[in-house]
């Protein structure tokens, strides 16, 4: 499918559309399966609202280990093939859905990198998948910790 052609910001981020009916939608991606739910709400959503979806895949910043040089190489690579593999089937399900997608992937914290993505693209909702693991129940999931936020509205897609 041949996408229109987006007017991007400095970071390769989608400016605010025209048309003040579309809607920029941030969707947390990592490729379990409650992402790519909240992923397929996101692009339905974008569909509905004639918006654009930014992606994000936040992944922990890479450290070198003095002792053990060649690890830090070996787990930055490892982060960009996974990134990749992300990339092409979010690119895939967007075209699918017929919507326009920009891939991001960051380092640190995924909220955080959530926040940064949405405030710099002035995104209209930011979506997650509710966590499976039982610790992030306890202490606190993603979806929690950005609905406590005032940046945009959030979704907390459960399956």
């Amino acid at each position: 499918m041949a996408h229109d052609v987006v007017p991007r910001d400095s970071h390769g981020l989608p400016r605010p559309a025209a048309d003040p009916t579309a809607q920029v939608i941030v969707v947390g991606l990592d490729g379990s399966r409650a992402s790519w739910d909240a992923f397929c709400w996101a692009a339905g959503q974008a569909t509905r609202a004639r918006g654009s979806l930014i992606a994000v895949y936040a992944t922990p910043a890479v450290t070198p280990v003095a002792a053990i040089p060649g690890d830090f190489a070996y787990a930055e690579q490892a982060a960009r093939e996974a990134a990749a593999e992300l990339k092409a089937e979010a690119e895939h399900r967007a075209a699918e859905a017929g919507v326009q997608l920009t891939f991001v992937r960051e380092l640190g914290d995924p909220v955080h990198a959530l926040i940064s993505v949405a405030r710099a693209a002035q995104a209209d909702l930011v979506v997650v998948g509710r966590s499976a693991k039982m610790v992030h129940h306890l202490a606190g999931s993603a979806g929690r910790r950005l609905a406590s936020r005032q940046d945009a509205p959030v979704v907390v897609v459960v399956p």
